[in-house]
């Protein structure tokens, strides 16, 4: 569950730490800071979605591609892609494997991350606090909420990206 005390690093483009402050402050001010997207796939294919709840501090009620959050003051990004997968979905059997980079900017947030694949076949419980519903969808059915529903833009590109790299190593 993320707190608004919670203290995060701010972060400069060439994402060194120049800074710490709280969650809080970091939204107000819309400081750069880093973050983890984790895609989450079954042996099918099939991707997990969710909706986020109204509550969340950033893209409230919104559709998301992927799990993830803001990097913890002094946590690797490694260390921030297993809390969150553990935190948001209750799978801690899957570690996440590092795919690519990413930046992030737009009125609500900026940020530099890094996106990880975890693969699951298991249950998923769901942190209640900020996911409101959330199953595995077939590529179609993500490609078409994406599209047609209102999403986390920084989740939408990292999927795209995602799904180009996917026909360039095919």
């Amino acid at each position: 569950m993320t707190a608004p005390e919670e203290i995060v690093d701010v972060v400069d483009e060439d994402d060194r730490v120049v800074g710490r402050v709280t969650r809080a402050e970091m939204r107000r001010r819309n400081l750069l800071h880093r973050a983890v997207y984790i895609i989450v796939r079954n042996e099918r294919g099939d991707f997990f979605v969710h909706l986020r709840t109204t509550t969340k501090d950033v893209y409230p009620g919104r559709w998301d591609v992927t799990v993830g959050g803001v990097v913890a003051a002094g946590e690797s990004y490694e260390a921030a892609a297993r809390r969150e997968l553990a935190e948001e979905t209750g799978i801690r059997d899957a570690p996440p494997h590092p795919l690519f980079d990413v930046r992030f900017t737009d009125p609500s947030t900026r940020l530099v991350g890094r996106v990880f694949l975890a693969l699951h076949d298991g249950d998923v419980t769901l942190q209640t606090d900020e996911i409101a519903w959330g199953a595995f969808a077939p590529r179609t059915e993500v490609e078409r909420i994406v599209r047609e529903e209102p999403c986390c833009p920084d989740g939408v590109l990292v999927l795209r990206r995602y799904l180009a790299s996917l026909v360039t190593t095919s």
